[in-house]
This record gives structure tokens, sequence and C-alpha cells, in this order.
């Protein structure tokens, strides 16, 4: 009879995850008990100005004060590989609207990326920038206000996310996880000459010619907002790229960054002097 009772418990717990009403959390008594589950996403669609239509989750933000997040995939992924980003956002009441890409995931259609040509200036993945500004048109409707707004990529994603910030200047926090000086021809340094905003990049130092260029990035961001700005944030992980590293090193890091952008600025130098009393050459007799 308890070996019953157990299995009738499991049963339940198990039911009642696939329903969505909880996770069952064991107790030192053997009984599983339901904790509330994050909101889940709503599914939503985009429609850009050259006519894509992309397929994305949103979920809105506990607060009107706190960040809702654009998450931009790499290549060869789709917007269900920030879930756990994406549950970390939700558990701290952040919002967020993960983007398939065109050519990508459900945003793919009958032009899958495969079919992209990989060069050129104006190929399909420079293009991805339009996507960008659908989603920021979205969140407006939303009334989620720019900056409140972050563009997050990854790879691929984060190149976009930097060159859309030419076309697209309300873009003021930039998440920026394995970007790379070129992907697909879309280039990265250009437009980081000419951002001024708040600006996270990370890469491992496992991928010597990722953290190579990303190092490159962020030292023109140094030179374009100024390094004791507090703007410039840079991560290292030791292993892992793409995804994988952001999944298993970064979430914790990227949450905190995402409260608090930006570090209290350097006291300059001639403060420091200020406070420190003049030497004095002693009296001649």
């Amino acid at each position: 009879m308890k070996l019953k009772n157990l299995f009738i418990l499991f049963i339940i717990s198990v039911l009642a995850i696939n329903l969505g009403t909880g996770d069952a959390v064991a107790k030192p008594n053997g009984k599983p008990v339901l904790q509330p589950t994050v909101t889940l996403a709503e599914p939503v669609t985009l429609k850009t100005s050259d006519d894509w239509t992309l397929s994305a989750l949103y979920l809105a933000p506990e607060a009107e004060e706190n960040p809702t997040v654009v998450l931009l995939h790499d290549l060869g992924k789709n917007k269900e590989a920030f879930d756990p980003l994406a549950k970390a956002l939700a558990q701290e009441g952040m919002g967020y609207l993960a983007v398939d890409l065109r050519g990508y995931g459900a945003s793919a259609g009958e032009k899958p990326a495969s079919t992209f040509a990989r060069e050129g200036e104006d190929n399909p993945f420079n293009q991805m920038t339009l996507d960008v500004a659908a989603a920021l048109a979205f969140l407006r409707t939303k009334k989620i206000p720019a900056e409140q707004t972050v563009v997050l990529g990854v790879g691929l994603g984060a190149n976009v996310a930097v060159k859309s910030t030419l076309s697209l200047p309300a873009i003021t926090h930039l998440g920026l996880i394995n970007p790379s000086v070129n992907i697909r021809d879309v280039l990265a340094i250009e437009p980081m000459r000419h951002y001024k905003g708040d600006v996270l990049i990370a890469a491992s130092a496992d991928d010597k010619k990722s953290f190579l260029e990303a190092s490159i990035l962020r030292n023109v961001a140094y030179l374009t907002i100024g390094p004791d700005s507090g703007k410039v944030t840079f991560l290292t992980a030791y292993d892992k790229t793409s995804h994988e590293m952001l999944n298993q090193h970064l979430i914790p890091t990227v949450i905190q960054w995402l409260k608090t952008p930006q570090r209290p600025p350097l006291a300059p130098d001639e403060d420091e002097s200020a406070a420190t009393p003049e030497f004095q050459p002693p009296l001649q007799d």
C-alpha cells in the first residue's frame, strides 16, 4: 500500500509540472510541494519594413522601472536557445522579447538562412537590423520606454545588435556575448566607434580568435566612450562559446549588469592630489 501511495504522489507531481501549475520540490518527509512557476511568455509576431514575418516570445516586465531585453540569437540557433536566460529574467521581474531572426526557427518560412548570401554589405544577415527595428517598434506598442530597453545578442546576434545602433540611436544599452569583428559580413568595429551608451562585452579565453576580436571591440568602446566612464563592462569565461558560454557561466553576471549597467566613475587624479597636503621644503636658517 505504501508503494502504491508513493507511485500516486509521483504521478500527481509529474502531471502538475506538465500542466504548468508548478515545480515539484522534494521535502524531507518525501511529499512533493508545488512551487509557483514563472509566468509564461506570450507568442507574438513581428512585421519588418521589408515584409518578413518574425516569430517571437514576449514577457512584459513586472514593474515599469524593470528593463526589457531584446534577445538576438547566434548562427544556427533560435529564440529557444535563450530559455535559461529568459527564465532568470522572469524570476527577476524583467521583461524580454526573444526573436527568431529572419531565416531561423519559426521565422524561416520559405527562405531558410542556409540559402542566404554570406557576403555583401546588404546581404540578408545585414538586413537583420530591420528585425531589431521591428522588435523595438513592437515594444513601443507595449509602452516600454527606450531607456528601459536593452538589446542583447549572441554571436551573429551580437554583431546585428551593435550594427543596429547606427540606424536606431534609441539603443542605449547593449549586451554583446561572443561578438566578432565580422560575422557573415555584419561588421562591428565601425558601429562601435559611434556608440556611446552602456555596453557589456563577453568572450571566452578558450577561443583565442573570438577573445582577440572581442578585446578589439572593447578597446574601440574604451576609445569612444572612455575607460573611466563606467559604461564599458568586459566579461571573460574560461571555456565554452556562444549560448553555451552564456548559459553555463554568465547568466548571474548578466542579470547583475542589467540591474546596474554602469560602474561608479573613477575619481580623477586631480581630486586625489587635492586631498594630499602639498610638500613644503624646510625653512633655511
